[in-house]
C-alpha cells in the first residue's frame, strides 16, 4: 500500500506533535507517523521555562495548560556533603516574562497537543525501516517503508523519533554517546497532599544530583542523576526493583523528605536509563538537512536534562519549522528545500550552545567524574558554579523563537 503526503513527521512525542501543531496553524496539512501504539509519556513530567511557554503561546496550547499548574518562585540547593545551602531565584524579570517555569505532566502537554490535530493525523503503530530519495517529475521526493510493507511518498519528511532516530542515522549525523552519567524520573503520589512548598528541592552529593518538583498539591517529580553504573546493573527493568535500589543504595544518606517521596512512586512513570548527547560541533558541521529532509527535538539535538531544555528546545524547534515552511515557496521541492536550509541555519547555534551547557552543568552539579574531575568538579561547584555561573546559563530559557503569522494565527 503507498499514499502521498505533502509533509510527514517522524514521531509524536513533544516535538513531532508540537510541529503537526505548528503547521496546522500556518494551513500546511503534515502526517505524524509514531512507531508505539498510543502516546508516549515516559519520565511522567518535565519543566517548561519561558522559552517553551511563549512556544507554546504561539501555536496556541498554553492556555490549556497555565490553569492547571503554578510557577515556581525559587530553587533550594543543598550540598549533602558539606552542608551548604544555596537558593536560586526563578522570579526575576526574564523568568516571569513568558508564563513563568512550572512542572507538567508529559502526558498531559501530549494530549493537549493532540487535540489541536484532526483524528485522524496521527497514525499510530508506524515503525519507519528506511528512507529513500528520489526524482519525480524533476521534484525531490522521499519514499518511506515500513515495517509492515507500506510505503509513503513525501515532499518534506521531518525527523522527530528521539535519540536513536532512523531519520538522523540517513542523515548522516554521528550517533549520540553516553554522557557517563544515568537518571532515575518518575512521579510520588500522596492521595492526602504532600505537604510541599511551591518550590524545586534540590541535593548534591559525591557523583549525585536528585531532586523534587512539585506538579500539584498530590503529585511531585522526583528525580536522580548518578555516575554511570556497570551495565548489568542498570538493565533492571523492574520498577520495585529499582525502586530498592535507590531507597537502599543510591539515596543512601539522602534526606528522609526524599527517601519518603520515592517510597510513595507511581511505578508506572519510573524510568531509568543512561544520559546521552550529540557532540555540539555535529551539529554545527554535521549533515542536519539533505534535500527537503531534516530532523528536530532529540533527533536532532539530544541533550542531558541538567538545564531542563530537551522539551523547551523541542517546541521551539516547531514555531521555527513552520514559520519557515509557511514562508516558503512551496510549489516545488526548490521552495522546501530553501525552508529547510533556513529552519537548520536558524537553530544549530543555539542549540549545539544548548548542549554543552547542559552537558557543563550536568558534569560540575554532579561534582565531576573520575578522581581529578571529581576535585575539579566539586569546587566549581561548591564555590563557583551556583554563585556565578548557572545564572548565565539558565539565561537560554528567556528565548523567543518568534511568532507564526499565516494560516490561523
Amino acid at each position: 500500500m503507498e499514499s502521498c503526503e505533502e509533509v510527514v513527521i517522524v514521531g509524536g512525542g513533544i516535538a513531532g506533535l508540537a510541529t503537526a501543531v505548528a503547521l496546522k496553524r500556518v494551513g500546511v496539512q503534515s502526517l505524524v507517523l509514531e512507531r508505539s501504539q498510543e502516546l508516549r509519556a515516559t519520565g511522567g513530567a518535565l519543566t517548561l521555562f519561558p522559552n517553551a511557554w511563549r512556544a507554546l503561546e504561539v501555536i496556541g496550547v498554553a492556555n490549556k495548560l497555565v490553569s492547571l499548574y503554578t510557577t515556581f518562585n525559587k530553587e533550594h540547593v543543598t550540598n549533602l556533603m558539606t552542608g551548604d545551602y544555596q537558593e536560586i531565584s526563578f522570579t526575576h524579570d526574564g523568568l516571569r516574562d513568558g508564563l513563568g517555569v512550572r512542572a507538567v505532566h508529559r502526558k498531559v502537554l501530549l494530549e493537549a497537543l493532540a487535540e489541536e490535530l484532526p483524528s485522524d493525523a496521527v497514525r499510530f503503530s508506524s515503525k519507519l525501516e528506511s528512507i529513500k530519495d528520489e526524482i519525480i517529475d524533476g521534484s525531490s521526493i522521499s519514499t518511506l517503508r515500513f515495517e509492515d510493507g507500506s510505503t509513503i511518498r513525501a515532499k518534506v519528511v521531518i525527523g522527530c523519533d528521539g535519540v536513536h532516530s532512523v531519520v538522523a542515522q540517513w542523515l548522516g549525523l554521528t550517533t549520540p554517546v553516553r554522557s557517563g552519567r544515568s537518571a532515575v524520573r518518575a512521579i510520588a503520589v500522596f492521595p492526602d497532599g504532600h505537604g510541599f512548598e511551591r518550590d524545586i528541592q534540590q541535593f548534591v552529593d559525591d557523583g549525585k544530583r536528585a531532586g523534587i518538583v512539585p506538579i500539584n498539591d498530590k503529585e511531585l517529580f522526583w528525580f536522580m542523576t548518578h555516575t554511570s553504573l556497570p551495565p548489568e546493573i542498570e538493565m533492571v527493568s523492574d520498577p520495585e526493583s529499582i525502586q530498592n535500589l535507590i531507597i537502599d543504595n543510591l539515596a543512601k544518606g539522602f534526606p528522609p523528605e526524599y527517601i519518603n517521596v520515592v517510597r510513595h512512586t507511581d511505578p508506572t512513570t519510573l524510568s531509568w536509563a543512561p544520559l546521552m548527547f550529540r557532540y555540539p560541533w555535529d551539529l554545527l558541521i554535521g549533515q542536519t538537512w539533505r534535500g527537503c529532509v531534516t530532523v528536530a527535538g532529540d533527533a536532532m539535538h539530544p541533550m542531558t536534562p541538567d538545564l531542563g531544555q530537551g522539551g523547551c528546545t523541542a517546541l521551539e524547534d516547531a514555531v521555527v519549522l513552520a514559520r519557515h515552511i509557511a514562508s516558503s515557496s512551496r510549489s516545488s521541492s526548490d521552495g522546501f528545500e530553501k525552508a529547510i536550509e533556513d529552519y537548520v541555519k536558524e537553530r544549530r547555534v543555539r542549540v549545539a550552545g544548548i548542549i554543552a551547557g547542559s552537558y557543563l552543568s550536568g558534569w560540575v552539579q554532579q561534582g565531576g567524574i573520575g578522581w581529578w574531575g571529581g576535585v575539579v568538579g566539586r569546587f566549581v561547584r561548591d564555590h563557583i558554579f551556583y554563585r556565578f555561573v548557572f545564572k548565565r546559563l539558565v539565561k537560554v530559557s528567556e528565548f523567543d523563537c518568534g511568532r507564526l503569522t499565516c494560516g490561523e494565527c
